[in-house]
């Protein structure tokens, strides 16, 4: 199989020790049939990198924020085919193939639809109506674990270096050319966000931070409202 057949698999990493080689081992069958993994931390302190040693194809190091750090992993990336993943998601089977096929219909990018860990049957609505904006939108979000050509990717400008709202902005980007293939296999993601938070508001402080964004707001400081550390000078 050559190279443009194949896939790699960014990962954007900031302590994620607890999680990152579940996350791993979990892209085993993918790499044993060719995929690429491709591990970028942001500069954790509790060792995220030493464990992802032996799973990962690749450890890089880039500065902090998932926008710059999936730009390096797709610059260090083999292959034509890119995936960017969340420490905490996890794909469908057969997600090499069902993302080939997608791009041989034509569409240069594309995202899964999303269903949500957690214990609160609310999550069920939330993971609907993140896939129904989605669909409707063509606006992605990286808990859909986002997917382009190297070439598409690459004629965008890649992902904004933001702290935050990354991956809304790379989506405009990428309407620009096409609208993305919205495949229906559900991905499986963590609700530790909404579970931590709770569930009515975190909906709400997710919305608030876009809707300033679009109105001209400060991403830095959106994300240090969010709970992103600051990228050190």
């Amino acid at each position: 199989m050559n190279r443009m057949n194949r896939l790699s698999i960014v990962i954007p990493v900031l302590d994620e020790a607890p999680l990152i080689g579940a996350a791993l081992q979990a892209l085993a069958p993918l790499r044993r049939g060719g995929a690429e993994v491709v591990v970028v931390d942001g500069g954790s302190s509790d060792g995220t990198p030493a464990r992802a040693v032996g799973l990962a194809d690749r450890i890089l190091a880039a500065p902090r924020g998932r926008g710059s750090q999936m730009n390096a992993g797709a610059a260090a990336a083999s292959d034509d085919v890119l995936l960017f993943l969340h420490a905490d998601t996890r794909l469908p089977a057969a997600a090499d193939r069902l993302i080939r096929d997608a791009l041989a219909d034509g569409r240069p990018w594309g995202r899964f639809d999303v269903r949500i860990d957690g214990a609160s049957p609310w999550l069920g609505m939330v993971a609907w109506s993140m896939n129904q904006r989605s669909r409707l939108t063509g606006i992605a979000t990286g808990d859909q674990a986002i997917f382009s050509t190297r070439a598409a990717f690459e004629a965008v400008g890649g992902f904004p270096d933001l702290p935050l709202m990354e991956d809304l902005v790379f989506s405009r980007r990428m309407l620009r050319r096409a609208r993305p293939a919205c495949l229906r296999a559900q991905m499986l993601t963590s609700g530790r966000r909404w579970e931590k938070h709770g569930m009515v508001r975190t909906i709400a402080r997710m919305w608030w931070l876009r809707l300033r964004f679009f109105f001209g707001a400060d991403p830095a400081r959106l994300a240090r409202e969010y709970g992103y550390a600051p990228r050190d000078a």
